[in-house]
Formats: C-alpha cells, structure tokens, sequence
C-alpha cells in the first residue's frame, strides 16, 4: 500500500475520499489555504499553458462579492519558475513519510505538510497556512520576507528557511486570504467591505495585478458611502483613474446625496489636501453656503483628532471657498458664526465684502467669483461674470 500512496503522490494526482466516509470537520477555518490542490506542471511551449488551479470559494462577509481575473501571462511565467527549481521543495514531508508506507487515508494530513511557511494574521490571530515556493515566485515582497527568519525566531543564523510563525498584526484575516487567493489562482473574489483593504495590501505587496483588479471593483461599484475613503486612497496611493473617477461621482452628487457624502465617515476622515482638491472644482452641484459649512464640520472633527487649532487644519480647504459668491446677508451671518471658531481668516471676508462694495471682483482671485454648477443665482453675480471668465 506504501508505493502506490509514493506513486499517487509523485504523479500529483490524490485519490478520492474512501466511500462512506464523512468529511473531517475538525480543519480550522483557514483549511482552504493549507490544501491547495497541486500546480500542474506547465504544457511544452507549443501548447498553452494549463489553466490554474482554483481554490474552492473562500466565503466572504458582505453583500455581492465578485471573482475578477488576473493576467495570464504574468501567471503562467511565476508559476514556470517552479519547474525542475531545487529551491522549492513543496513535497518532502509527503515523499518521506511515503516511504514509510503512509496508508491512503492519511493523504490530507500528508498534504496538510506540504504547507511550509505558516501566518498569523489580524487581532484574532487566524492562522493561515501557505507555500512558500509559490509565495516566493508570485510576489517579490514575500520573496523578501521569507528569506528572513520571523521576529523573534531562535533559528534566524540557519541558512534553513523557517516555517515561521510570521505575525502580520495589522491586517485583516480576510484581507489576506484574498491575497493568498490572488496568488494562488490569479483571481481574488471582492466584496465592498475588504476592497479599499485589499488595495492597500496589493500597493504593499507590489502586486500590480492585483491593484489593477480591485480599482476595477471599487470603480464598478462605487456608492455614496464609499466615495470619499475611495478618494482619499486614490490620492493616496497614485491611483489616478480611480481618483478621477471618485470626483466625477462626487460632482454629480445633488444637494441631496451632497447631504449624505457629507454625513459618512470618509468625508470626516478627508486629508486637507484630498479635500481642497474637492473644493477646486466648478462641477460640484451644490451652493456655496452648503460647502461652507460641510467645511466647518469636517474641520472641527480634524481639530479634534489631530489635537490642532480649527483655523490651522482648515487653511488649506477654507482658501478654496467662494465668499464673493455669498449674498450680503449670508456674509453678515457668516461672519457671526465665524466668531466662535475663527474657521475662516478675516482677510477672506474682508476681500468678500470688498467685492460687493466695488461690484466687481477686483483684488479675489477669478476662481472665487466663478459660480459653480449648484451655486443658488444671486443679483450681485451679475456684477462677477466678467471676472469669471
């Protein structure tokens, strides 16, 4: 019974489970990513190459997940660097207790050994099993971290790689899973709860591909909700398409669904820059008395946070707002309310004021008098039209 466990093995090819009996059911949660089915060997260059070998679906928390593919290519070329690679020995542990005349129901367990670098991930301490062999030929990030024993390790001066544990704390276990799918099948399944996360981890990780997959999800289903932490990462992370495609959801906003962007956690969490970068736009649908004071919530929840003074964390968006458009009224209630927390310097509305009394907007930069798609007509902005153009 020992050579044909050696013979399935060595031809990649593991049996069925005997009938009858049930599955075991004692596997942790992660046992999708210690049984990976193994990587067919690839076809002569006349032919193409296999196709990958899916794991089974990893259940995700959220509404509508979504299985997006990867680059073939770039799939098929890592995983060719496996072949006849003395580097990675994904199977010893199974070839060694084989020859010991292993018995056929014993193939999972054998399996279950073949996973030679081991994660724990996230506050719940998740422990994710993996290969280090196609860890390393997939992605150069964790080509580097292998090579190097975990911290803390007692084995750290061997020229063996360990199998760690390697702590990743600051990660979400799903989020991670979804990396490990990537590189195991070259396709990653997104829900919107983990997709601005697993783009952060695909920047980290220098995982194009990947990064490339989830702008893709986040674009395709892009909300209210989501909009303002889409941009934020967007900006972040230098993803251009995607930043752009964040504003022109944002600029279609009515006065309404203005109210709910306002209102999300995103919006709150905006970097001054990220939001001046709002405020420059003339698209935006909505008045300049509403912006106003969607900046003035924005910047007490900063001051707060980061421990500032509001007119500090506040200069760089404030200078992108247009006082002269407000009528005369609307200033005199603005420079009431401006009292209490200084949000706005008084130069600004000193220059506002000297518009009206000038009927023009001589001395304020030409931007500030330029109505907006959603600016509310006013009789003075007949005297700033020249100026606008």
């Amino acid at each position: 019974m020992g050579r044909a466990v050696r013979r399935s093995l060595l031809a990649s090819s593991p049996r069925p489970a005997r009938a009858g009996r049930p599955p075991d059911r004692s596997l942790p949660p992660s046992a999708i990513l210690q049984l990976p089915p193994a990587i067919p060997r690839p076809a002569p260059a006349a032919r193409p190459p296999p196709p990958a070998a899916a794991l089974p679906e990893q259940p995700m928390a959220g509404p509508s997940p979504a299985r997006l593919q990867g680059d073939v290519a770039a799939f098929s070329a890592a995983l060719r660097t496996l072949v006849n690679n003395p580097q990675f020995r994904v199977w010893h542990s199974c070839h060694l207790l084989s020859e010991q005349g292993a018995e056929m129901e014993m193939l999972p367990w054998l399996l279950s050994l073949t996973c030679d670098v081991l994660f724990v991930v996230g506050q719940e301490q998740q422990k994710v099993f993996a290969h280090r062999c196609v860890l390393a030929c997939r992605c150069q990030a964790f080509r580097g971290m292998l090579s190097q024993a975990p911290v803390g390790s007692q084995d750290s001066s061997s020229s063996t790689p360990t199998q760690g544990p390697y702590v990743l704390g600051n990660v979400q276990p799903e989020v991670f899973l979804a990396v490990i799918e990537f590189l195991y099948t070259n396709s990653v399944t997104l829900n919107s709860h983990i997709a601005l996360e697993v783009l952060t981890s695909s920047v980290e990780y220098g995982l194009q591909d990947l990064c490339k997959l989830c702008v893709k999800f986040i674009k395709d289903t892009l909300s209210v909700e989501q909009v303002c932490e889409a941009l934020q990462a967007a900006v972040t992370y230098g993803q251009v398409d995607l930043q752009q495609h964040c504003l022109d959801f944002i600029e279609g906003c009515t006065a309404v669904r203005w109210q709910a962007v306002v209102r999300t956690q995103g919006f709150r969490e905006l970097s001054d820059v990220v939001l001046a970068q709002v405020l420059r736009s003339d698209r935006l649908a909505v008045d300049e008395l509403e912006l106003v004071q969607a900046v003035r919530e924005w910047a007490h929840v900063s001051s707060a946070v980061l421990e500032r003074p509001v007119p500090e964390v506040a200069a760089l968006p404030v200078r992108e707002l247009r006082l002269p458009l407000l009528a005369p009224s609307e200033l005199v209630t603005l420079e009431s309310c401006n009292q209490q927390d200084l949000l706005i310097p008084v130069e600004n509305i000193a220059a506002a004021w000297r518009a009206h009394a000038l009927r023009r907007g001589s001395g304020v930069p030409s931007r500030l008098c330029r109505p907006r798609r959603g600016t509310r007509p006013r009789d003075h902005h007949r005297h700033l039209e020249p100026h606008a153009k």
